[in-house]
């Protein structure tokens, strides 16, 4: 008998033997589908009461905005304004929502199926393992992070009243949009933050292989990332700008005021005046507290030799901050799955 030999290039096998890529993301969806609609709902329920209050907020806004300070009817509007919704009015209530996506979607994506051993399965059924790793990573990233700029996008339609120029004679609660606890809400930087978060519980979920200890790991890490982003590196991304003007619009992001004499350092903060300085100014008119106001009491210390300087941020640097950190956020993001699917691909499992 004559056996016939057929040798076939492994390249040629290959291709033959591969899933493609859309069969690997249905997969990707049949095995993730209910953290995914998970997801949706928790994001869907949060829409809708943001949408909710939000509305409410706007008109309080609008209607504390167009009445007439002398009245005792505006002061009423006023106080409604500021003392409403305090869940959210100060942006830490929705800080975690990356972290708990990055924890719960990002964590187990890989570690699942390493835990219970159904990897091995998977990876002789013609996906191969990086292309495993990748079709399920990138689908679940690409999800996730679409979901987090839509929720961002009614995140910076509810939080717009806080943001605005407003009335300063209104005494209208105000905040800077570089608030730490904004900032992270507002568009680029949100999805761009879930994005990253996601990628780091992908990785450690690899390394860890266990889901529950790469849950944990996660969140750790991306808390320690976003204490460093607000604290550390955001103030470094831009040159401060450095102005002698004692009124600083309240929008902007004062990173240090102090004051000179002659052009020699003199002392920092209004409490740090000298004793004397402090008693010459004493008698000059007083505010509506019963003090003197900041800006009469820098008149005062103008006229005696003194000069303000104020390093700070303008708000028209928001969009500017925004994008530099979200283009960082998504390069390591980036680099994060890669290493992911480098690790699949060279480590023996």
């Amino acid at each position: 008998m004559t056996t016939l030999t057929v040798h076939v290039r492994p390249e040629e096998d290959a291709s033959r033997r591969l899933v493609p890529w859309r069969r690997m993301a249905w997969v990707t969806w049949r095995q993730h589908r209910f953290a995914l609609a998970g997801v949706a709902v928790a994001l869907g329920a949060l829409a809708v009461y943001v949408w909710i209050v939000g509305l409410q907020l706007h008109h309080a806004y609008a209607a504390a905005t167009t009445c007439n300070p002398a009245s005792s009817a505006c002061a009423d509007l006023i106080t409604h304004f500021n003392f409403m919704n305090h869940v959210l009015q100060g942006g830490y209530a929705l800080q975690p929502v990356p972290a708990l996506i990055g924890a719960f979607i990002g964590a187990p994506a890989v570690a699942r199926e390493l835990e219970t051993g159904t990897f091995r399965y998977a990876w002789t059924q013609g996906f191969g393992r990086w292309r495993w790793t990748l079709a399920k990573l990138v689908m679940l990233a690409v999800v996730v992070t679409a979901a987090a700029g839509v929720i961002s996008v009614l995140l910076s339609w509810y939080y717009q009243p806080y943001l605005g120029t407003g009335n300063q004679s209104l005494s209208l609660s105000e905040a800077s949009p570089f608030s730490p606890a904004l900032f992270d809400l507002r568009v680029v930087a949100f999805a761009a933050s879930t994005l990253v978060a996601f990628a780091i519980g992908a990785l450690a979920g690899l390394l860890i292989r266990r889901v529950v200890p790469a849950i944990v790991a996660t969140l750790a890490v991306y808390t320690g990332l976003a204490l460093v982003t607000a604290n550390v590196l955001r103030q470094h991304y831009l040159t401060p700008l450095l102005t002698t003007k004692v009124n600083v619009p309240g929008s902007a992001w004062i990173y240090r005021q102090w004051w000179t004499k002659g052009g020699q350092f003199a002392f920092s903060g209004w409490r740090d005046a000298p004793p004397d300085l402090v008693q010459r100014c004493a008698a000059i008119p007083v505010g509506p507290l019963g003090k003197p106001s900041q800006a009469t009491l820098g008149q005062c210390f103008a006229q005696h030799g003194y000069t303000q300087l104020t390093s700070y941020q303008p708000a028209s640097r928001f969009w500017a901050f925004q994008w530099i950190e979200g283009g960082w956020l998504l390069a390591l993001s980036l680099l994060l799955i890669a290493v992911t699917v480098w690790v699949v691909r060279r480590r023996a499992v």
